[in-house]
């Protein structure tokens, strides 16, 4: 499933918020015995974009004499899967995965601390950069960052004509839809995308402590502004401007169909939709997201994905040379120009050939108004919850106060069951 935890740092002092380290299993081959190394790497990569680091990793192989092999996996499922098959011996020795899970990863002991200087730390946007950091250690290098951003199908609706903020795109649904064509789509019944909506209006997932870690007692997913911003996103599904078929699981198949068929003039969706919209011969335009009939710009996540050493590698030392390899500016932009994935190298957001794409300007503007989201272990209870509730008011069987609040009640008790909260 294309996650939702699913950037671009080129906006700064977004926040470190991640804490908890663990006691995690001891690393295998760790006293560099040979007996315990292997001649061997398994990199967990993610779906369809191993074709990125494959001339990167043939050259690492030369360079280091090893083989490598390349896993293609869901990024957002690789730590669910490495706690099973890492102690099995079946596990990566690099994997990827989203920043919001690093707290988690951090205290079950899944993945390895690295050593990473403040040189090369330097090298990549600061907000990418802390989405890696756990009371001051570093646990991953990031891979890429993205956003949610516009994307408008130009044979139905020009640039000119995009309606500046939500309630234009409301108005603008009602006059357009008819039959299978519809207007702006979004999965809004979904926390990662719906947020931009709640946060526009003052809702929060989590509050800040006073050294800017996130605090998760203080959790703001029902209140006024909150509540104000599941009004709005009401009304797309109260009027039939979506389709029944976009609330639940299947939401983002119907949402990429009806775009790819011509029968969306735009939706809300993220950098994994640039390479399949173009081999599917959209003629797209991106920006980023509207404002809100408050003014105010739509808050989106900003997600980072990340190359990590899990703690089961048999050969730990070499798998960090690999992670900061193919995190390098060289790599990350050639990984770029085969993916499409926005890099977190500080360099290539100044670098033209890079910045000129309408997605990277989209994205590096929707991230001056958008928010990293949380990587405390906590985040994980915030996801389901949410989704559910959103969900009951996208088809009405509740009342968007009433739904939030069972949603922040059943957040708080996860929280004390998990995570020894208060």
């Amino acid at each position: 499933m294309k996650r939702k935890r699913l950037l671009l740092g080129l906006v700064s002092g977004l926040m470190t918020g991640v804490l908890l380290t663990g006691c995690g299993p001891q690393e295998s081959g760790s006293d560099g015995s040979e007996s315990e190394k292997s001649d061997k790497l398994v990199i967990w990569e993610d779906k369809e974009k191993a074709i990125g680091i494959e001339e990167a990793v043939a050259e690492f192989e030369k360079e280091h004499d090893v083989t490598v092999e390349i896993v293609e996996k869901n990024y957002a499922q690789q730590l669910e899967d490495l706690r099973l098959d890492g102690p099995a011996g079946s596990g990566p020795d690099v994997f990827t995965m989203p920043g919001d899970q690093m707290g988690s990863a951090v205290a079950e002991g899944l993945v390895k601390e690295i050593a990473v200087d403040e040189t090369l730390q330097s090298v990549y946007t600061e907000s990418a950069m802390q989405s890696q950091m756990v009371e001051g250690k570093v646990y991953g290098l990031p891979k890429a960052v993205e956003t949610t951003m516009l994307y408008y199908n130009k044979a139905l609706i020009s640039e000119e004509e995009l309606p500046e903020d939500l309630e234009g795109w409301f108005n603008y649904s009602k006059e357009v839809r008819q039959g299978e064509q519809y207007g702006l789509l979004a999965l809004f019944d979904q926390t990662y995308y719906a947020n931009s909506v709640l946060s526009g209006y003052g809702g929060y997932v989590f509050g800040k402590n006073s050294d800017g870690t996130f605090n998760p007692e203080d959790i703001g997913l029902n209140n006024e502004g909150a509540v104000e911003g599941a009004n709005e996103i009401k009304r797309f599904y109260d009027e039939g401007l979506f389709p029944s078929g976009l609330v639940g699981e299947q939401g983002i198949n119907v949402i990429e169909s009806l775009f790819t068929e011509g029968k969306a003039a735009a939706i809300i969706s993220g950098p994994w939709n640039l390479e399949p919209f173009e081999t599917a011969g959209v003629d797209y335009g991106i920006a980023s997201l509207p404002k809100l009939s408050n003014g105010e710009n739509m808050r989106a996540f900003i997600g980072v994905k990340s190359y990590n050493v899990s703690t089961f590698s048999k050969n730990a030392e070499l798998a960090e040379e690999l992670v900061k390899y193919l995190s390098s500016e060289e790599v990350s932009k050639i990984r770029y120009e085969k993916t499409k994935e926005v890099p977190a190298v500080k360099a290539l957001a100044e670098d033209q050939e890079v910045m000129e794409s309408d997605a990277s300007k989209a994205i590096a503007e929707q991230s001056q108004f958008s928010d990293l989201t949380p990587g405390i272990p906590e985040m994980n209870e915030v996801w389901k919850p949410t989704d559910a509730a959103l969900q009951t008011i996208a088809t009405g069987k509740s009342e968007p106060q009433e739904a939030l609040d069972q949603a922040v009640k059943s957040i708080k008790g996860q929280i004390e069951a998990n995570h020894g909260g208060k």
